[in-house]
């Protein structure tokens, strides 16, 4: 069963990023616009002994809500869901989260994998998932779920990562639909959610670089 379905090809966006993810997060927030009309599910590796200020930090960049998730609530279009700490980010069908203490993934949790997973099961070729700066390969498992069933997948150009490893280990998987640098993903991604057609083509995003 596929979640809620937007006016566009795309019903949900999912993020990963760890080690210089405030900086690559509040530069990709602050790109979207307001009006969003999917949901974005983030997963930035978090220091589960602290509480986080992640979500005060990054809504200072953006008129979208931004807040982090509840279990059991409801995935809605505006809206920026983040991980807490020491939490996985799960969804489910009609996207309602859940938080999961299962088993950590990569020495993460939460862990980007399992998110990608869920969203790849739940909103198909509707999904898209996007890798950010961070240490380590978290990520790369599940842009190939998400690709699997049909979604696209954007990877930051590890040139442009603080830290390399988790894009390039989402490249190297060779299912990475667009490698693009920090400053261009959200306008390419406030380009795709916003069409309003099934088949518009991915290379007739103004600068968009598709992944060799």
């Amino acid at each position: 069963m596929s979640g809620p379905r937007s006016p566009g090809r795309y019903d949900v966006l999912a993020v990963a990023s760890s080690a210089g993810g405030i900086h690559a997060l509040r530069t990709l927030l602050g790109a979207l616009g307001p009006d969003l009309p999917v949901p974005v599910l983030v997963v930035q590796h978090l220091d589960r002994r602290h509480p986080t200020m992640l979500a005060e930090i990054l809504a200072r960049v953006t008129t979208l809500v931004v807040k982090l998730a509840d279990d059991a609530e409801y995935a809605v279009a505006g809206t920026v869901y983040l991980a807490p700490p020491d939490r996985h980010l799960l969804v489910g069908p009609h996207g309602r989260l859940t938080l999961s203490t299962s088993e950590r993934v990569h020495f993460s949790r939460p862990s980007a994998d399992p998110l990608f997973e869920s969203v790849a099961q739940v909103y198909k070729q509707h999904a898209i998932a996007c890798v950010l700066t961070g240490t380590g390969s978290d990520g790369a498992v599940g842009v190939a779920a998400v690709k699997s069933q049909g979604g696209t997948t954007i990877a930051q150009d590890p040139r442009t990562a603080q830290r390399a490893g988790m894009p390039q280990a989402a490249v190297a998987t060779g299912v990475v639909d667009l490698v693009l640098p920090l400053e261009e993903i959200g306008a390419v991604i406030r380009g795709l959610v916003q069409t309003r057609t099934d088949t518009w083509p991915i290379d007739t995003v103004p600068a968009v670089r598709a992944a060799s």
